[in-house]
């Protein structure tokens, strides 16, 4: 007769998965097992939701970890009595994706603002100040950082996606995104400078 195993053979007793209200308790106390159990609970559903709203998997990523720092850095204001933990976290969401739906709005604005200021350029040689404004452009790409300015000219001279640019430069799409969006801001300050000081005169 095999003897009875002992205390320490026998397996732990399976432990049950915490419920919401556990979970919401551990996040307040700044538990970061709970945020991680949170993260695996949840993290599905909210880059789904941000997936459904912008259509990139990069963005939905992007928020879908903004979301839950969010959970962490903003656990002290839950408020069991006002909902679930779930619907807190789609709330975070819902905000977080429109924070990424505005910035892609601004990214495209930059864009058709500096497009045109760079189509007037390109297009209107026969104005006898085309070729200044030209200078003023190419001037102005070139006091840009190496990299902003190679997303640029590979934006508007190659007409590329910042996807088609990742592929092509071998950089991840989010720093391409990055350099677009700093790139983009530099340049309009500095064509809008520029242009306007002609005007003036």
């Amino acid at each position: 007769m095999n003897p009875r195993p002992s205390a320490e053979r026998l397996p732990a007793p399976a432990r049950e998965a915490p419920g919401e209200e556990e979970l919401a308790r551990g996040l307040v106390e700044g538990d970061a097992m709970c945020l991680a159990t949170v993260y695996r609970r949840w993290s599905a559903l909210v880059h789904t939701l941000a997936w459904r709203s912008l259509g990139d998997t990069k963005d939905a990523e992007d928020v879908t970890q903004q979301v839950f720092l969010g959970v962490w850095r903003g656990r002290g204001s839950y408020r069991p009595e006002l909902g679930t933990l779930a619907g807190w976290i789609v709330g975070i969401t819902r905000r977080k994706i429109a924070d990424a739906l505005s910035a892609r709005s601004r990214r495209l604005e930059l864009i058709a603002s500096a497009g045109h200021r760079l189509a007037l350029v390109d297009h209107d040689r026969d104005r006898p100040e085309a070729a200044v404004d030209r200078v003023v452009v190419r001037d102005a790409l070139a006091g840009l950082p190496s990299a902003q300015q190679r997303v640029l000219r590979l934006t508007f001279y190659e007409d590329l996606s910042q996807t088609q640019i990742a592929e092509r430069t071998g950089w991840p799409l989010g720093t391409v995104k990055s350099h677009a969006r700093r790139g983009l801001h530099r340049l309009r300050r500095h064509l809008e400078t520029s242009f306007d000081a002609e005007t003036v005169r």
